[in-house]
């Protein structure tokens, strides 16, 4: 196992605690992070429906296809007596699917009666939890009172134990050296699509101490006008003098990730960018000095809203996000965000993607750390120059 029993077993109590205090008599999970989080599972089969029932009581039992279910056992802790495997005819139908399987299965083995009355939480904001998934388990068991658990594992995971923090570590070990690709690859006449060819494979191979995972997104290659969006990968355009590129990826180990984003030019930065570059630079610089246990995440937002005033700018989304377990499409948690409307207070141990993000009209500018919460500061997972980084 990835962790020792007694990690897994804290976890899973404190995902009871959490059951309770919200009146859940049992919580179906299909987020495959958190699959992962509670019973160790791991492969490439969340594009078609799992699910991990977790019991107020008693064990728990993953449902999953029956060609994944056979090996499940491989990354799983949970004995044979805890995996189902629903069967193929169930894959892509129209008039079926496999959480009808599921309701059956959990029919027979829990003996669902009608006077067996119960609150059972899901999941409705999982990226892999279908419409058609919920209306059947809402069909199939209607004695159940199906209401959303408001991401009850992701806010679990929001506090990282240390063995979590040390494949952290390991994971920003990958990510330096993805972001050192990217680097060394970048120059005036390289084809966008080869540099991120690099950087992929710097992602995978790691280094000869730690092996790397597949990350949960893609590298982003924003460039020159198009850096005034944030999201976009790459194509097969050549890189020209003078033009900037952001630059964001993650490292990944064991499934844990370790984002990192910098801003590199090719040759002579414009004075807007500059400008700009200098605000997020000092912005980032003056959150960190902020951040440690006991500060409402608001104080680092409010230190990053001031720093930007100075120069006259403002970032209207958030500057931030919990990080730890990742699997596509996104590596955030999905619960606390560094914004001025969060209440969420830091405790040692959080963990989060910092982003000094700007995109604005016809550029952009990205610096981002990814950080761990600690008692009486922060610790930064990575070492990368934290400046615009100029090429040629």
């Amino acid at each position: 196992m990835l962790f020792t029993e007694t990690e897994y077993a804290q976890r899973l109590s404190n995902v009871r605690r959490r059951m309770e205090d919200q009146g859940l008599s049992a919580l179906l999970v299909t987020d495959p992070a958190n699959i992962y989080y509670l019973c160790g599972y791991n492969a490439w089969s969340f594009y078609t429906p799992q699910l991990l029932f977790v019991p107020a009581e008693g064990d728990m039992v993953l449902f999953a296809r029956e060609m994944d279910a056979q090996g499940a056992f491989r990354t799983t802790w949970l004995p044979p007596s805890g995996i189902e495997s629903y069967p193929e005819r169930y894959v892509h139908r129209p008039h079926i699917h496999p959480f009808d399987f599921v309701s059956f299965t959990l029919r027979q083995r829990f003996l669902i009666a009608p006077a067996a009355k119960a609150c059972v939480g899901l999941e409705m904001d999982s990226h892999f939890f279908s419409v058609k998934g919920y209306r059947a388990l809402v069909n199939a068991i209607p004695e159940w009172t199906m209401v959303d658990c408001f991401d009850l594992v992701n806010w679990v995971r929001l506090v990282k134990s240390p063995a979590e923090i040390q494949l952290m570590r390991s994971a920003a070990v990958v990510c330096g050296q993805a972001m050192t690709a990217a680097q060394d690859h970048l120059e005036v006449g390289a084809r966008q699509c080869d540099v991120a060819a690099a950087i992929s494979h710097a992602q995978i191979s790691g280094t000869p101490e730690v092996g790397g995972d597949y990350p949960a997104i893609v590298p982003m290659l924003p460039t020159g006008e198009e850096a005034d969006t944030p999201h976009l990968t790459w194509n097969e355009s050549i890189f020209e003098r003078d033009q900037a590129v952001v630059v964001e990826l993650a490292g990944a180990f064991k499934r844990y990730h370790v984002p990192l984003a910098r801003t590199f030019v090719l040759g002579t930065p414009t004075g807007e960018l500059k400008r700009v570059a200098d605000a997020v630079g000092e912005g980032v610089s003056a959150v960190l000095d902020v951040v440690r246990a006991g500060v409402p995440v608001r104080e680092l937002a409010s230190t990053w809203n001031w720093t930007l005033a100075k120069y006259g700018l403002e970032k209207p989304s958030r500057l931030g996000y919990s990080i730890g377990i990742g699997y596509p499409p996104d590596w955030g948690e999905r619960t606390t965000s560094l914004r001025s409307e969060d209440d969420t207070i830091l405790e040692e141990n959080m963990t989060f993607h910092l982003i000094g993000g700007m995109w604005m009209k016809g550029y952009g500018y990205e610096l981002s750390e990814s950080i761990r919460v600690t008692q009486t500061g922060v610790e930064t997972f990575t070492s990368f120059p934290r400046e615009l980084i100029q090429k040629g």
